[in-house]
């Protein structure tokens, strides 16, 4: 058999391993402002940023929104996501499963036409596709969050929401965990300059105020930092993980002005601290998957209803009349903690007329400890019924809402996406910390995340606990499921985190 000539040889060598050499990574990422300007004060821009990620197998469109959520609440509207894989799926030739949006959670205004502007964005980034390498890592950061939701010595549990006051620190047993780390996905470009770095984390990005106009809180900040920090026109991208319960730390810390700054320049530190010792390949590959699943909606909104309109009852009935309003009440309470044995004037006083065999200050003071006392007990219960008002107002709307549905069950998207080692679930709720945390335990993969608020939005997404709590908190009243939700998506999840190793 003749031999063959090297010309041949290199011909045939270059046949066989072309494809796999263009079976590397390719990504374009863009951003776009959505801020609302006409809507009022804007403190900072909120932007829809999108990356888009392709292999010659698989194409993952990445959006990442400065929003409240993708649908029902806020200016993004509920036809959001499948109006936006319509439109490229027909210009693009995208597959609707292999498009991924995720909000931030943000209070943050944004344009009615915010939808066009996402497409926009998602367009411009697949016109700006290069070669990139891949590495996933993980990054900690436990100074900027904590968990909302206080434990009750009496076995209920309320949360802190600017809505309403805390309770009795005396009635206080515990707090929630957090969840410190920070998931991490950099794509560099061939010559190892940095082209995009996504992180996830969970916690509210509520720390500003209204008062200082729109914003994108302290992911916002996180990024910029971010960005400033990797230069080269690398583009960072917040993904909100499972923070349904978690608040910037002092988030209710009325001693001085609320601001999200300090918190996002940490979060954009401890990522940029971890994505550095993050090992790049440039073999990784890429896989999208999208499955819907049905979860039964809560059937005992009626009774969780009942149960806080017989405890408004209780606590009216408590209601105690004083000899005293707020105007005498503050100056007596403040004398009472001063000075508990002489409160109404001086010890001399007292002594002069114990003398004298008179007793009128000191039935005096017997007098206005127990109107302080009984006004004291008013104002604790005007808290409770304040936090019971609101969480009842928040059951009456979902009751109306599965009423309306007219099904036992609640269709959802979970989505799964792998980018080499890089993995994420996905949820369209508000998920509790606990949840990824009881995720990312049961699969036991450093590289693997959980998001929520993803792909739509179904409000609050409680453990069976919370969901049950007898103290009533917004995480388990603004949800429209059933307490069997939980381990029907915690399996789920781990499945499709299985299903997407290679």
């Amino acid at each position: 058999m003749p031999a063959v000539r090297l010309p041949t040889l290199l011909l045939l060598l270059a046949l066989f391993t072309s494809p796999l050499l263009a079976a590397g990574l390719r990504a374009g990422v863009s951003k776009v402002d959505i801020t609302d300007y006409k809507a009022g004060p804007v403190h900072d821009p909120s932007f829809a940023k999108a990356l888009v990620i392709r292999s010659d197998a698989e194409t993952l469109v990445l959006v990442t929104v400065d929003a409240v959520a993708v649908g029902e609440i806020g200016r993004i509207g509920n036809g959001f996501m499948a109006n936006l894989r319509m439109q490229l799926q027909k210009e693009l030739g995208v597959k609707p499963e292999s498009i991924v949006v995720n909000a931030s959670h943000c209070h943050g205004i944004v344009r009615a036409d915010t939808e066009q502007l996402v497409a926009q964005a998602v367009k411009e980034a697949w016109g700006k596709l290069v070669p990139v390498k891949a590495g996933a890592g993980v990054g900690h950061e436990d100074r900027i969050s904590e968990n909302r939701r206080l434990k009750m010595k009496d076995g209920s549990e309320v949360d802190m929401r600017r809505a309403y006051s805390m309770p009795r620190d005396e009635d206080v047993a515990s707090v929630g965990p957090i969840d410190p780390q920070i998931g991490l996905l950099r794509l560099d470009r061939e010559d190892g300059r940095p082209l995009a770095l996504l992180y996830s984390f969970a916690c509210h990005p509520i720390m500003n105020p209204p008062h200082k106009g729109s914003s994108a809180d302290y992911p916002a900040y996180a990024s910029q930092f971010i960005e400033e920090s990797l230069g080269e026109g690398a583009m960072a991208f917040f993904v909100q993980g499972c923070g349904g319960d978690i608040n910037p730390l002092r988030y209710k810390e009325v001693s001085r002005p609320a601001d999200a700054e300090p918190l996002g320049h940490k979060l954009g530190l401890s990522v940029i601290q971890a994505a550095k010792k993050i090992q790049i390949s440039d073999a990784a590959s890429i896989k999208v998957s999208r499955e819907i699943i049905a979860l039964p909606r809560g059937q005992d909104l009626e009774k969780r209803m009942a149960a806080i309109e017989a405890e408004q009852v209780k606590l009216l009935a408590a209601l105690k009349p004083t000899n005293i309003n707020f105007k005498t009440f503050l100056p007596l309470l403040i004398q009472q903690r001063l000075t508990p044995d002489f409160p109404s004037h001086y010890a001399q006083s007292y002594l002069h007329d114990q003398s004298l065999g008179r007793d009128a200050l000191t039935k005096l003071d017997a007098d206005n400890r127990t109107a302080v006392e009984a006004y004291l007990q008013n104002i604790q219960i005007m808290e409770r019924l304040t936090r019971l008002n609101a969480n009842h107002a928040l059951l009456k709307k979902h009751l109306a809402q599965n009423r309306a549905a007219g099904s036992p069950t609640l269709d959802v998207e979970i989505a799964g996406l792998r980018v080499g080692d890089f993995k994420m679930v996905t949820f369209p709720g508000e998920l509790t910390v606990q949840v990824g945390l009881n995720i990312k335990k049961a699969f036991a993969d450093p590289h693997a995340f959980v998001a929520g608020y993803t792909n739509g939005y179904i409000y609050y997404a409680a453990t069976v606990a919370q969901r049950n709590n007898t103290g009533y908190a917004q995480e388990d009243c603004d949800a429209l499921v059933a307490p069997e939700w939980q381990k029907i998506f915690e399996d789920k999840a781990v499945a499709v985190l299985k299903a997407l190793m290679p």
